[in-house]
């Protein structure tokens, strides 16, 4: 039976991945990804990154790439050449996902402390809350570079929360990917809305632990739908 959660205590945190979430930038990732596979002859790529999206940089790497050229070149240093290629991409397009801004200051308004808790790294992480112009709407930043476990280990979102001085039945948490809702759901939070930008409605209402799904934040219409 598909698990529902339920906030069994008043919502003090919302805690937000980022890839996805804050920004719809898959498409983006993808672009970077094609250029960084090429400059090394890796063709197959594609379907494997599908499957990765949620995941921590060291794990996508290693289900991309030939092992000969993780051992040559090692894996900081090619995910650090991947996510310069696609800040070069992102940096002229990047717009935060539509009412996000509004559900931001709505949530600070009411007293609810907010987190990112991201697989992706501190540097892509403050690339995009400086870009998007929502630095100042965040109390805490859990990136994957600053973990032992990323998704869909619950390490990260148990972090945030515990950062906010939180429990995670206090907490909501938006996602898009499936690594992502698995790790909320296995951190206990008390609610997961997840956001259509990487799966399909159905297929997150299917095959997900997903307690709402929406289109963008203007389908959050107040604070109390989240509870």
């Amino acid at each position: 039976m598909r698990k529902t959660h339920t906030l069994s205590k008043p919502l003090h945190g919302a805690l937000f991945d980022m890839d996805g979430t804050l920004v719809d930038n898959s498409a983006v990732h993808v672009r970077a990804f094609a250029r960084f596979c090429e400059g090394y002859g890796v063709t197959d790529w594609q379907e494997k990154l599908n499957r990765a999206f949620g995941m921590g940089s060291d794990d996508i790497m290693r289900m991309i790439l030939p092992e000969e050229v993780i051992q040559t070149r090692g894996l900081q240093a090619l995910a650090d050449e991947k996510e310069a290629i696609y800040r070069e991409i992102y940096a002229p397009e990047i717009r935060p996902i539509e009412g996000l801004r509004a559900l931001l200051d709505r949530l600070r308004a009411d007293g609810v402390r907010c987190a990112v808790g991201s697989s992706g790294c501190r540097e892509n992480i403050d690339f995009v809350l400086e870009k998007c112009g929502i630095a100042d709407c965040f109390d805490a930043i859990v990136s994957g570079d600053s973990v032992r476990y990323c998704k869909p280990h619950p390490e990260i979102y148990l972090t945030a929360a515990n950062k906010l001085g939180l429990s995670m039945e206090e907490c909501v948490v938006f996602e898009d990917a499936e690594a992502g809702i698995e790790a909320a759901s296995r951190a206990e939070a008390g609610r997961i809305v997840v956001i259509s930008t990487t799966l399909t409605p159905d297929y997150i209402r299917d095959r997900t632990e997903a307690d709402r799904i929406i289109n963008d934040f203007t389908e959050i219409g107040s604070l109390e739908e989240l509870e």
